[in-house]
């Protein structure tokens, strides 16, 4: 595998969250250098949002491990243009939630992958969806993990292209959850809204989402890792 022997880990969740600690533990097994450029806070939800008027303040949070006062996209940029220049893959996640279908526009976690592609690094974006209720397991979402992104970063790509990943939350009964490579579902999300006197709040149930047969949200839903080719247009 190439990638000048240094991989870039980022995610939008921000430098501390435990689903970056989790993705660290996926890629050991890449036998690759490991950068960390993260923001310093959570950009959950921010999409492919850079930052141009500013200055972006960055800080050491430890060996090879950087936190930035931008976005998820703006990370990957200043990560392959100064940081870690050498380095030919970007991996984003582990998201805490799933970034499913039409969360793919508005996912920080994948805009920082596909800002890579856009580059021509190799990328994978990765989340963990968290059923009702449930508790997320960090560790067995990094087990769970590791061998998809090996054999994604290992598989043909064209220019272009890229990978979203998305974990169950909870396996089949009596087997291990499979990698199902499959499309990205374009159902459109239900308009909800509940009043409050602050204002409106988005209240459709993202756990009972449209699906449509053998596309990503419907695989991660019944139980198996949803892994779905990408394009940057």
């Amino acid at each position: 595998m190439s990638g000048g022997g240094t991989i870039i880990l980022t995610n939008d969740d921000g430098i501390d969250a435990p689903g970056l600690v989790a993705l660290e533990r996926a890629a050991a097994g890449l036998g690759l250098r490991c950068v960390v450029v993260a923001p310093a806070e959570c950009h959950s939800g921010g999409g492919h949002r850079v930052t141009t008027h500013r200055a972006l303040a960055v800080r050491e949070a430890g060996p090879g491990r950087y936190a930035m006062e931008g976005t998820p996209a703006d990370c990957t940029r200043l990560a392959i243009a100064r940081l870690a220049p050498e380095a030919r893959i970007v991996l984003s996640g582990i998201n805490h939630g799933g970034n499913l279908g039409i969360d793919v526009w508005l996912s920080g976690t994948v805009a920082a992958a596909r800002e890579a592609a856009l580059h021509g690094l190799r990328a994978v974006a990765a989340s963990q969806y968290r059923g009702r209720d449930a508790v997320i397991d960090w560790e067995r979402a990094a087990a769970w993990l590791a061998p998809v992104v090996a054999s994604v970063l290992a598989a043909p790509q064209r220019a272009g292209e890229f990978w979203n990943v998305n974990l169950p939350s909870v396996a089949p009964a009596g087997r291990a959850p499979e990698a199902v490579e499959c499309p990205v579902d374009p159902s459109p999300f239900a308009l909800e809204f509940r009043d409050s006197p602050e204002g409106f709040h988005w209240a459709a149930d993202y756990h009972r989402r449209p699906r449509l047969p053998r596309h990503d949200v419907e695989v991660c839903f019944g139980g198996d890792i949803a892994v779905s080719r990408l394009r940057v247009t």
